[in-house]
């Protein structure tokens, strides 16, 4: 409190970044302050460029000599002081990663609650069997034995070798000389002898035998003995086996100190929060990597058009008839079968395709009654090779006859098999990821009556942690997301909001946060939930800046700044501030709109456009319910609706794809639909996206568009060029000779 009595302002004085017309202005603290303006007068200037940078500075200048000069220095924002400044933190409108491992639950930290919970409370269910793995000791393993085998034979097994190839005969040997005798190979009791080993290319099972016994209570400290012996040499697990017994009396019973199916012997590792990673090899997926996709070679990315015959490139990757061996022994397999290089691929045989793409085994080279006389390896699995390569060109060649698909084996939660078989409540982990926010919150209430004692006791904390979290991104409208969902696929403004959901998580005070724009891509409905989470984080003890041009937000406001009054250089003045009251009677431009002076006028008369419809059926991708939708042609589109509810599965999920293949044959694949017809009423596809444009800094928005191209031509035909002997290039500062010397110097030297 001492602190806010000291400073109650933020004070810029002369701010002269970009476009602000040496501005000062006193910003108070501990309120929500609404910067607005049209675009480009100058908020995002004050704000990020002079504010968080200031801010950024100082922070910096808090690491000693040593660790600044890892981190090179930031410069000092054109601004002649700012006082009263808080620790900042900026939220800006662009995505948090590109990383394909980074989901809403890793950034929010929800996961990794998740993962701790069922680490600690999951109960084990075999993959095998469906049964509960069950976990014994080895006086539970043993009164178990005097129970259920008294006064039976029983030859007690140490397992050491499970389902694996080779002779093993230093096994052999090394089991003999710890004073063993007899062995169990693939179910048949067996004498160790000299230079035993077994045939090195099938699959085997090798136990060895610890003991043979008739079960008796008075023999109780010879089957611990053994027992406990057996466990050692079994790494954890053994065999107990009636070798008089027939049928499913006969078959060998498994113990395990480990979490263990008693009926096929399957044991599961201790689980711990890395087994339910799929950033960790102990938890990830081994076929995907943890990806939840792989990219797969298909016949449709082979064969793009079935149209066209081979010798005119209907296998893309071999391209059009040459000369060389591969089409030379295409054209003997097809003769075989009375078609040619010159046939199309739609008339080919599907049987001979099928060889054509797949290849044909030695087993049916060798076959008497076959058309072929030696093996071929197809052209799918030579490019699947190739995916090997140590070349980066040739790995690079091969991505574009690639599609990613759902993985197989994990079927997209990422996890490893055991991973997905440990369950809470019935439920995977993976499960629990792919619900929306909503129904994950739902599943949650009253989970402590689904719990044991023993779960409810260690659970309790982390459910509290986990609810809080879920509860945030609930607050700023991101109810219909999933733990599941990548960073990648979320829009700016979504991003924004998740990273707003988790500074609320930390609870800090005396912060100042910046945002910009917080309501992009938001429905109406949900501003409201928005705007209580900015006051929350407000009421904690921060001061927030919010850049945004929303109504209800700036209504909301405890202190509006409005800047203008044009953009550019018309703009970077202060041309109102206080509360909203106060900048509805101010007379500025923002004043008229909010006040409705001003509005939109809508066209009294709508386009016409064509009278042609593209028309997309079936779209079933995400949460789409089988959608069919009318495009109407040569006419402005607005597609709506509340946040989460399909728009962007629809459009830039589904019918941009379909039309980016069709027109340019690129490889992102369409969520699922039907059909589309009208494609041949249209002539290309231009998608305009949130993500950045360009990332060197040598781009700006004249070599971006193309016009610097057309001046630097221009000043190329002055008289004074020619005689000079100058070209384009000599006017570009991305060519020798066209760059400043200086510029040149200062590069060398932060290169240096």
């Amino acid at each position: 409190m001492g602190a806010e009595a000291e400073a109650p302002f933020i004070e810029v004085y002369g701010a002269r970044e970009h476009n602000l017309k040496n501005v000062s202005v006193r910003i108070p603290r501990g309120k929500l302050v609404v910067f607005t303006g049209i675009s480009g007068s100058g908020k995002s200037s004050l704000a990020f460029d002079t504010i968080y940078a200031e801010g950024q500075r100082r922070y910096m200048e808090t690491f000693s000599a040593y660790a600044r000069s890892f981190m090179g220095g930031l410069e000092r924002p054109n601004v002649d002081k700012i006082e009263g400044l808080s620790p900042v933190i900026s939220i800006e409108q662009k995505t948090t990663s590109r990383n394909p491992r980074s989901t809403v639950g890793t950034i929010t930290e929800i996961y990794d609650f998740l993962r701790l919970l069922y680490a600690r409370t999951a109960e084990a269910y075999s993959y095998a069997t469906g049964k509960k793995m069950i976990r014994q000791s080895d006086d539970q393993i043993i009164n178990y034995i005097l129970r259920h085998f008294e006064n039976r034979k029983l030859v007690v097994l140490a397992p050491v070798v499970k389902g694996r190839k080779g002779h093993y005969r230093e096994d052999f040997q090394k089991i003999a000389k710890l004073g063993f005798t007899k062995v169990r190979v693939d179910g048949e009791l067996l004498d160790i002898t000299p230079k035993m080993q077994v045939d090195r290319y099938k699959i085997h099972d090798i136990e060895i035998v610890i003991d043979r016994l008739v079960v008796k209570e008075e023999d109780r400290f010879r089957l611990s003995g053994s027992v406990q012996n057996a466990l050692t040499h079994g790494k954890g697990t053994m065999l107990v086996l009636d070798p008089d017994a027939k049928g499913e009396k006969g078959k060998p019973q498994f113990f395990s100190r480990f979490l263990m199916d008693p009926e096929t012997g399957i044991a599961y590792d201790d689980p711990a929060p890395n087994t339910f990673s799929f950033n960790s090899p102990y938890g990830a997926c081994p076929h995907c990597a943890g990806l939840g996709e792989v990219q797969q070679i298909t016949e449709e990315t082979v064969i793009p058009d079935p149209k066209l015959s081979i010798s005119r490139g209907a296998i893309a990757p071999l391209g059009e008839y040459r000369d060389i061996w591969i089409f030379q022994q295409l054209q003997l397999i097809l003769k075989k079968h009375k078609a040619s290089l010159n046939t199309p691929i739609e008339k080919l045989d599907a049987e001979l395709l099928k060889r054509l793409l797949h290849g044909i085994s030695q087993d049916d080279a060798d076959d008497a009654k076959a058309v072929y006389t030696e093996p071929f390896e197809g052209i799918i699995p030579f490019l699947r090779r190739q995916m090997d390569s140590e070349s980066d060109n040739i790995r690079e060649w091969i991505q574009q006859y690639t599609q990613a698909q759902t993985c197989p084996v994990c079927e997209g939660y990422r996890l490893k098999r055991e991973s997905l078989h440990f369950k809470l409540a019935d439920r995977h982990i993976g499960e629990l990821s792919v619900l929306d926010i909503n129904e994950l919150a739902a599943w949650f209430v009253g989970l402590e009556d689904r719990l044991s004692d023993r779960q409810n006791l260690i659970a309790r904390e982390l459910l509290k942690e986990i609810r809080k979290r879920i509860g945030f991104l609930l607050e700023v409208g991101l109810d219909y997301l999933s733990l599941h969902r990548s960073v990648r696929t979320l829009s700016g403004g979504e991003s924004q909001r998740i990273r707003l959901a988790t500074q609320i998580g930390t609870q800090l005070v005396g912060v100042l946060y910046i945002m910009d724009e917080p309501s992009i891509g938001l429905h109406q409905r949900d501003n409201e939930r928005l705007i209580k989470a900015l006051q929350h984080l407000r009421d904690i003890g921060n001061s927030v800046i919010v850049v945004e041009h929303d109504k209800d937000m700036i209504l909301h406001a405890d202190h509006v700044l409005d800047i203008g009054p044009g953009a550019g250089i018309h703009g970077g003045h202060i041309v109102a501030e206080g509360t909203p009251e106060a900048i509805f009677n101010s007379g500025s431009l923002t004043s008229d709109y909010l006040s409705g002076k001003r509005n939109i006028e809508l066209r009294r008369k709508k386009r016409e456009g064509e009278g042609n419809f593209l028309v997309l059926k079936g779209a079933k991708g995400h949460n789409l319910k089988n959608v069919t939708a009318k495009f109407p042609l040569g006419k402005l589109i607005a597609v709506t609706g509340v946040s989460g509810s399909g728009k962007s599965s629809l459009i830039h999920d589904t019918l941009y794809p379909i039309l980016n293949q069709y027109f340019f044959n690129a490889h992102r694949e369409p969520l699922a639909y039907g059909s589309l017809e009208g494609l041949e009423l249209i002539d290309k596809v231009i998608e305009v996206d949130q993500s950045p444009i360009g990332r060197t800094p040598r781009s700006n928005p004249a070599t971006y568009t193309g016009v610097f191209t057309e001046i630097r031509q221009l000043f190329a035909e002055m008289a004074e060029a020619k005689i000079r002997g100058y070209g384009p290039g000599r006017f570009s500062f991305n060519v020798r000779g066209g760059a400043a010397k200086p510029a040149k110097a200062r590069a060398s030297a932060l290169s240096r």
